[in-house]
């Protein structure tokens, strides 16, 4: 079963997906918001067409102490209209952390310059929601 993950941000969307087997993540693209719901919507559902993919995960954006924050729930009203939209099932993934465990392994193992972090981050972290949805369900 192919997945695809999406790591919402205000400015840019980051989108993995997973192999065929369903059993490992690899960082996609990146989509830069449209400021209009639909329309970016619009744009993962094409991505949902041409990846083959059966099941949607979104990042969600919990507070340090795992409570339901006005993110989170923005994150969860997205959700669940994307999955209006697209017509598959929509899991929501505590994504706590994704983004610093991210810049941490693009500091120190791959030594990557800011701004090359900058130009990653957002692919990189929906695979690390991706992976961890994955692993937590195989």
């Amino acid at each position: 079963m192919r997945v695809l993950a999406l790591d919402l941000g205000s400015k840019r969307i980051g989108i993995a997906v997973s192999d065929r087997s369903g059993t490992l993540a690899s960082p996609l693209t990146v989509l830069q918001r449209s400021g209009r719901m639909q329309l970016d919507h619009e744009r993962i559902r094409a991505l949902v067409v041409e990846e083959e993919v059966e099941r949607v995960v979104v990042g969600l954006p919990l507070s340090m102490d795992g409570s339901v924050g006005p993110a989170a729930q923005a994150a969860r009203d997205w959700a669940s209209a994307l999955s209006e939209t697209t017509g598959l099932p929509t899991a929501l993934w505590d994504e706590r952390l994704s983004s610093a465990g991210v810049n941490r392994f693009l500091i120190g193992a791959a030594d990557a310059s800011r701004r090359r972090r900058a130009e990653v981050v957002d692919r990189m972290a929906a695979a690390w929601i991706l992976q961890a949805a994955l692993d937590a369900s195989g």
